[in-house]
């Protein structure tokens, strides 16, 4: 909307939970919630659906205003869900306890003591500032590492240069955090849910697309693929729950309804056309499965699963988003790609029915307020046409995945590659160069070639 005061609201949420000891300062990702006002203390559990939708939160943040603190947030929650939280066979584990040798935090607290063993005095003094340690400690004795001074503060106190404060405190980091890692983990549970890593695809996807992680965009797909391959019965319908070598459950709408946002992510990222093609068989499946033709929208159970007295619907966004408003915001963003508008048609159904409510209370829809958003805002689709490994391509396309577009659908294809996608029908190279074509609501620009063309279409 352009509104700055709604971007301050935003901003001060994430500048405050990323300073805090919500965030793991030295290994990346955010712990569950806070049990205090100020973020400081934390419930020192680490689940995969919190840390997906914060990442995503952390990026578009990061695309609209370039502070270097959220794509830090970024690449240090991308980094702790490779390392910690990524099976090796592909999928992603469910949480990280809170605690550790039956005590929480454990794992996460440091002493005076401890810190200045392992940095030195010097080091120390100048860490132990930045980060809010002291004797005394801030939770039960020990401290929690939290940024309570600027780098520019901490420097003026102990007459260094800002540079000379940074380097300390990225040497500090990583020393600390070698030294942790020698201690005895937080417990993991590794099961491998669909809805959650349909979660996490989506925004690993992103991620990896728009900072150039190889390591991200490929884990998202080897999750993908691990989902497609092992959690999926033989009529195509999928499972719940992968764990100990054994899928169990048949899924849930919520969990069609994830793992398709996800897929569709990775087609936007990767424009890998089996994963596009893999997210409308899922969504015909959910159809199937679950909706409801009589009066819109989809039950939460499917017509496979154990006959209820009542199937009930759920349209409330909670911690995890519903299964309804994931729908809802799939069945737009394919309706743009693949010209499906019977499912542009159910989406508008689906948030028909729950405009009183959403105008009541608007907290507990706040990812379906996003569909609704992306319904009523000028549908804009960018096609791209150019040799992937083009230079000239992926400049384009870096100027589109940089830029906070979130009611925007991108597709890209080769100069001999056919498509049948609406979106891609009779677009070409321009001279012999790779092109960009802005359209909304298909209504379209003239093509473009550099990116600085592409930049002034898209509002600079």
């Amino acid at each position: 909307t352009g509104d700055e005061q709604t971007l301050y609201m935003a901003e001060l949420t994430l500048f405050k939970m990323a300073n805090g000891g919500i965030y793991d300062q030295l290994g990346g990702g955010f712990h569950r919630y806070s049990v205090d006002a100020y973020w400081l203390v934390p419930h020192f559990e680490k689940m995969l659906y919190d840390n997906a939708q914060l990442l995503r939160s952390y990026l578009n943040a990061w695309r609209i205003t370039q502070r270097p603190l959220y794509r830090r947030v970024v690449e240090g929650t991308v980094a702790y869900v490779l390392r910690e939280m990524t099976a090796p066979e592909g999928g992603f584990y469910s949480t990280q306890d809170a605690d550790s040798e039956g005590e929480e935090g454990k794992f996460y607290c440091w002493t005076h003591g401890e810190i200045e063993a392992v940095l030195g005095p010097q080091m120390a003094a100048i860490f132990e500032d930045y980060y809010d340690v002291s004797t005394r400690g801030n939770f039960e004795g020990k401290s929690i590492l939290n940024v309570v001074k600027t780098v520019e503060e901490v420097a003026a106190r102990f007459s260094v240069t800002a540079a000379d404060v940074e380097q300390t405190l990225a040497i500090g980091r990583q020393a600390l955090f070698d030294e942790r890692e020698q201690r005895i983990k937080p417990g993991r549970d590794e099961k491998i849910l669909t809805e959650w890593n349909g979660l996490m695809i989506h925004a690993l996807a992103e991620c990896g697309a728009v900072l150039g992680n190889r390591d991200a965009q490929a884990a998202a797909a080897d999750a993908a693929t691990f989902i497609l391959t092992n959690m999926r019965q033989p009529d195509g319908r999928l499972y719940r729950s992968f764990k100990d070598g054994r899928a169990r459950f048949n899924a849930y709408l919520e969990d069609y309804a994830a793992l398709v946002r996800g897929l569709v992510a990775l087609y936007e990222t990767t424009f890998e056309r089996r994963w596009l093609d893999e997210a409308v068989s899922l969504t015909e499946l959910m159809f199937a499965q679950f909706h409801d033709p009589a009066r819109g929208g989809f039950f939460q159970t499917g017509v496979d699963h154990e006959a209820l007295v009542v199937r009930r619907k759920d349209f409330i966004d909670n911690a995890i988003p519903s299964g309804n408003s994931l729908a809802a915001e799939s069945l737009l963003r394919l309706a743009e790609l693949t010209g499906h508008e019977e499912w542009r048609s159910e989406a508008t159904r689906i948030l028909l029915a729950m405009k009183e409510a959403m105008a009541a209370q608007p907290t507990g829809f706040g990812r379906m307020l996003c569909a609704l958003d992306m319904l009523l805002a000028p549908r804009r689709e960018i096609a791209i046409v150019g040799a992937p490994d083009d230079a000239a391509t992926q400049a384009l396309l870096r100027t589109v995945q940089r830029r906070y577009l979130p009611n925007t659908v991108l597709a890209v294809a080769a100069p001999d590659e056919a498509s049948d996608l609406p979106l891609l029908a009779g677009r070409t190279l321009v001279d012999g160069k790779p092109a960009a074509y802005v359209c909304e609501n298909y209504a379209c620009n003239l093509p473009v070639t550099t990116p600085e063309e592409l930049a002034a279409l898209l509002g600079g």
